[in-house]
């Protein structure tokens, strides 16, 4: 399962996995990465971006697939993912399980929060956890 926390409340989602995809600010380019809820942490399987824009250059070893680079980060699981919400990129976070999407983050303000969870139970998060 996976636990969203954001300042509007807690969302889970009963998925194993799912994308988290977003616009950069200046080059208006999309980066895409398919994460993983395993084992209470979230493991980050693949990686896309459209092309270079600041901060976003593809790594070395990435390979061309279309307009797109992709690539599979050496990043270890993640107990929880923070995401900012700056609202200067014209839309938020788009998250998607499971063939549905939600957008998080559309306005400035607040921190987003991700984690994952083998309780099949509402998420156990709290803004004061």
């Amino acid at each position: 399962m996976i636990c969203i926390l954001t300042a509007a409340g807690v969302i889970s989602l009963a998925a194993e996995s799912f994308t988290l995809s977003w616009q950069h600010s200046t080059a208006r380019t999309l980066w895409t990465e398919t994460w993983a809820a395993k084992e209470g942490a979230l493991h980050l399987e693949l990686a896309r971006v459209e092309g270079p824009g600041a901060g976003m250059e593809a790594p070395e070893g990435a390979k061309r697939e279309g307009s797109t680079w992709v690539w599979h980060p050496q990043l270890p699981p993640l107990p929880e993912l923070f995401l900012a919400a700056s609202g200067a990129t014209g839309s938020g976070w788009q998250i998607c399980a499971d063939g549905h999407c939600l957008e998080i983050g559309g306005s400035a303000g607040g921190a987003i929060r991700l984690s994952a969870t083998a309780d099949p139970l509402p998420c156990p998060l709290s803004p004061d956890q």
